[in-house]
């Protein structure tokens, strides 16, 4: 299986943008417990317009993250991997079985508590995260892994944006909803005249964002419906989704991600951090992310290889699914995003203890992941060169 070069260049980035990532957390943990806590803390709760910068970071800087999503997305369904029916179906399956088991186990511990509302949170997968681990594999990985990996983590982006979209919107100002949608009609017809200069939709988008931020319905849902109203043409480099999508690869790989990780983990760890791990809410979490990702990544993707209806690579077998199931369980950046929504009126020791249980369950699925992938493929090396003796 041949890589597109535009995969090929989004591949690169979240590999990249993965281990910033990380370098990025490790260091806002350390400052969140260091001497300089109480300031670092108080810096991002700082009132700049009535919201605190954390605030603009999540509902501002991140809707420019989900409209790079959309347009990601997008290209994927007319020019990318899942184009195709034959080639989508599998990460399609996989990432069913990715959202459907993790949110059934939290549930499980949680139905009928007062955090059941975070049944989301296990069920979304950090795409550098996982693209950056997967990376440190080297040039061992197969094609079509990383296909399915990346494949499924856009699957599940977009499944965590309908969770949010539907479950996390209490209260809805239709009149702004409306003003919203409207704007979005006309950016539309503006693209079915073939209007391809930007500027007008950059514009439209920002007015949507500012109804729909008022509308009750989060307004990061924005950038995805403004992904699909901007010209894609025949997808080529001088289409205006082409100009916009590479555009925003940077920025949102090394500014907006690693801004959104630094506000979102200056987290002052106590010393009974432990206890807080004991609740329903924590466990449900970590199982969801740990267990529940690669068993329903699996298990959705068994089933629909044996009821005919997905295909299995040639390149591909059954460990290296669960092993991208594992790499699945990173949820970091969905993850936290969502715990922020769920938990919104729970107090911040609620946020804060899934903050930690989030970015143990991460370390652990990626680590996991890591080793069980370099095992597989490093024994699937020696008997290729086995063959060939």
């Amino acid at each position: 299986m041949r890589l597109t070069k535009t995969f090929k260049a989004f591949f690169e980035n979240e590999k990249a943008g993965g281990l910033l990532l990380l370098l990025v957390t490790i260091l806002s943990l350390l400052f969140a417990n260091s001497p300089f806590q109480t300031d670092y803390i108080a810096f991002w709760e700082t009132n700049v317009g009535n919201h605190s910068i954390t605030h603009w970071i999540n509902d501002g800087l991140m809707t420019i993250f989900f409209l790079l999503i959309g347009l990601e997305l997008e290209r994927e369904i007319y020019k990318g991997e899942l184009s195709s029916i034959r080639n989508a179906t599998l990460p399609v399956f996989g990432a069913l079985g990715g959202m459907i088991v993790p949110a059934g186990i939290f549930l499980l511990l949680n139905f009928g508590t007062p955090t059941q509302n975070g049944a989301g949170i296990p069920m979304a997968t950090d795409i550098a995260f996982a693209i950056g681990v997967l990376s440190l594999l080297g040039n061992r990985v197969p094609t079509s892994l990383k296909v399915f990996l990346t494949a499924l983590a856009v699957i599940d982006d977009l499944g965590a944006i309908l969770v949010i979209a539907v479950f996390y919107t209490k209260t809805i100002a239709f009149t702004n909803l409306f003003i919203a949608f409207a704007i979005m009609g006309g950016l539309f017809i503006l693209n079915k005249r073939k209007v391809h200069n930007l500027i007008p939709y950059l514009i439209g988008g920002a007015a949507m964002w500012y109804f729909m931020l008022n509308s009750g319905v989060h307004a990061t849902i924005t950038g995805v419906l403004l992904a699909f109203v901007i010209p894609f043409g025949d997808g080529g480099k001088k289409t205006s989704s082409y100009k916009l999508q590479h555009f925003l690869h940077k920025p949102v790989a090394f500014l907006i991600l690693p801004l959104f990780a630094i506000a979102n983990t200056s987290i002052a760890i106590g010393s009974d951090w432990s206890e807080g791990l004991n609740h329903t809410n924590t466990i449900g979490i970590m199982l969801g992310l740990v267990v529940g990702k690669p068993l329903g990544i699996w298990l959705f993707s068994f089933l629909g290889v044996s009821l005919g209806i997905c295909t299995l690579p040639k390149d591909l077998n059954w460990k290296k699914i669960i092993g991208a199931g594992m790499l699945g369980g990173i949820g970091f950046t969905m993850s936290i995003f969502i715990t922020l929504l769920a938990f919104k009126e729970s107090g911040k020791e609620v946020i804060t203890y899934s903050k930690i249980a989030i970015l143990i369950a991460s370390f652990v699925a990626g680590l996991t992941g890591f080793f069980w992938l370099k095992y597989t493929l490093r024994k699937q090396s020696k008997k290729e060169k086995t063959a060939l003796v």
